[in-house]
């Protein structure tokens, strides 16, 4: 027997990208799944295959955004689906402009998404967990999450907020059972950077050359898995660019000159 089979687990940002290949992973290895984005027809058009292949999987929609909404769809999920046992924040958002180009209602929207979503979420699952003594965060943050680049200020803020606000939850209930796993990818194949918001809130609409040759979603999401599984307390996936957490840990310096001078769109 499969150790997904029977679990439930509830991925955001699933229409696409990391969130789409690690919703078909677990969907695959056994997990019942709930796929979640804010576009219905994208979800339907990733959980129809996997339902002619056997899989057990559901679409709920939301919209990261709305804050509001969110522990209603809690709700829902669980009345619905049963107890959420994995909890895989993967729905976001991402910035590409100066500080001095970005209007302050983009970085709250980022923020918004990014950050107040996905703890919304979690404080609607936390007390059923912690009554439970049973379940596992995995926050899909980025590299942006441990050190900044230029023009990523507002995602970079966001990135690095859940890393202090999961942290704290480990903390304080690591008793309860209640597990997290950061997830810090680096250069992914995703459209990332094509729905990437500017300074004035448009998309940027164009890919970067990095993300482009990135690492495929799918192996990323084979890594997250076998964190997940392992009850890792964060992943770091990625290629050459994962050398950068450890310049940050021993020579921070060295790192703020290469940053600077980066070529980053």
């Amino acid at each position: 027997m499969s150790t997904w089979n029977n679990k439930l687990v509830w991925v955001t940002g699933a229409s696409s990208g990391i969130g789409k290949a690690c919703a078909e992973a677990w969907a695959r290895k056994g997990a019942k799944v709930v796929l979640s984005s804010r576009k219905q027809d994208a979800l339907e058009a990733v959980a129809q295959p996997l339902r002619e292949e056997g899989c057990d999987v559901h679409v709920v929609t939301l919209d990261l955004a709305n804050s509001d909404s969110l522990s209603g769809v809690a709700e829902l999920v669980e009345a619905t689906h049963g107890a959420v046992d994995v909890m895989v924040h993967c729905g976001g958002i991402s910035q590409r402009s100066k500080v001095l180009d970005t209007g302050l209602e983009v970085d709250r929207r980022v923020m918004e998404i990014d950050y107040f979503g996905t703890l919304t979420l979690t404080k609607a699952l936390l007390p059923r967990m912690v009554k439970r003594k049973k379940g596992h965060f995995v926050v899909v943050t980025s590299l942006m999450g441990l050190f900044s680049s230029p023009l990523r200020s507002g995602y970079c803020g966001a990135k690095h907020a859940l890393h202090g606000f999961f942290e704290s939850l480990r903390a304080e209930h690591h008793d309860d059972n209640v597990k997290v796993t950061m997830v810090c990818p680096g250069f992914i194949h995703t459209n990332i950077s094509m729905n990437a918001v500017v300074g004035n809130g448009s998309q940027q609409g164009t890919m970067d050359a990095k993300t482009g040759a990135g690492m495929p979603p799918e192996a990323c999401a084979a890594k997250m898995i076998r964190a997940v599984e392992r009850n890792k307390a964060q992943a770091l996936i990625g290629r050459t660019e994962l050398l950068a957490v450890y310049l940050k840990r021993f020579a921070p310096g060295l790192l703020r000159r290469i940053m600077r001078r980066a070529a980053v769109t």
